[in-house]
């Protein structure tokens, strides 16, 4: 290829002001830095996203009943999937790694430190709650809590975002169906989780069935990562969701 078939064209330079009122704003210095990650993250690693639905009909029913009986201690989705996704990457180990800048080193990681990704005003922080594999869901979510109310109010320092192994996304809260979530470099995979909704699916005579499905979104790094293996560990993770037991 010529070195004009493969040189990028330059980022294109215009008056906006010529067609209208405009405001130049400088960026924000953790959305520049956001920005710069999320950028070479995606230039650099070779994402592909796959997308499954896991059935939690049977996991909400008892997260409610669970809430009712527990007023003052109850569970959110979210840090159930922390647990989930500790236990996909015991069962999947090859997901709890992260390769070597120059791409000649798998480094298998032992321990399980899972990253939250938290929209703030300024931008988006992911900080890391570490060694989920040795905590209870409820700890897990109190730290959650914690922690992602200091990201929003006063911020996060560099360790309290470094040594992840895999992170979650989570649109929940706002809906869609399901998107590409950026893997969060060195980590080979990050899941992306979008509302969860109601929908007909026929049963075993092929007769329509309310269920509660979750969408998930899962990018890898297919330098790592190949497509049945990603295919596995979203259905691992939908399996233990539906046998998942509050206590």
């Amino acid at each position: 290829m010529s070195n004009a078939a493969g040189a990028m064209l330059p980022w294109p330079v215009d008056d906006f002001s010529k067609y209208g009122p405009v405001e130049a704003r400088p960026v924000g210095k953790i959305q520049g830095f956001v920005g710069r990650a999320m950028h070479r993250n995606w230039v650099s690693i070779p994402h592909v996203t796959h997308h499954d639905d896991a059935d939690v009909t049977e996991f909400e029913r008892r997260r409610k009943a669970w809430n009712t009986a527990h007023p003052d201690d109850k569970r959110t989705l979210l840090p159930v999937l922390i647990k989930a996704s500790v236990a996909a990457l015991q069962r999947h180990p090859n997901f709890n790694c992260s390769l070597s800048a120059d791409g000649t080193t798998v480094f298998a990681k032992s321990y399980f430190n899972i990253g939250v990704a938290v929209d703030v005003p300024s931008g988006l922080l992911v900080p890391v709650i570490r060694n989920c594999d040795q905590k209870e869901v409820g700890e897990i979510a109190r730290e959650v809590a914690q922690i992602s109310e200091k990201a929003r109010t006063k911020g996060l320092s560099v360790a309290e975002m470094a040594g992840g192994c895999f992170t979650l996304s989570s649109l929940g809260h706002i809906g869609g169906t399901g998107f590409t979530p950026v893997i969060n470099a060195p980590e080979v995979a990050i899941l992306g989780i979008c509302r969860t909704q109601d929908r007909f699916v026929p049963d075993a005579g092929g007769n329509p069935v309310l269920k509660q499905l979750l969408p998930l979104s899962l990018s890898y790094d297919h330098r790592v990562i190949n497509g049945a293996d990603a295919a596995r560990f979203v259905r691992f993770i939908a399996d233990w969701l539906s046998t998942y037991q509050f206590t």
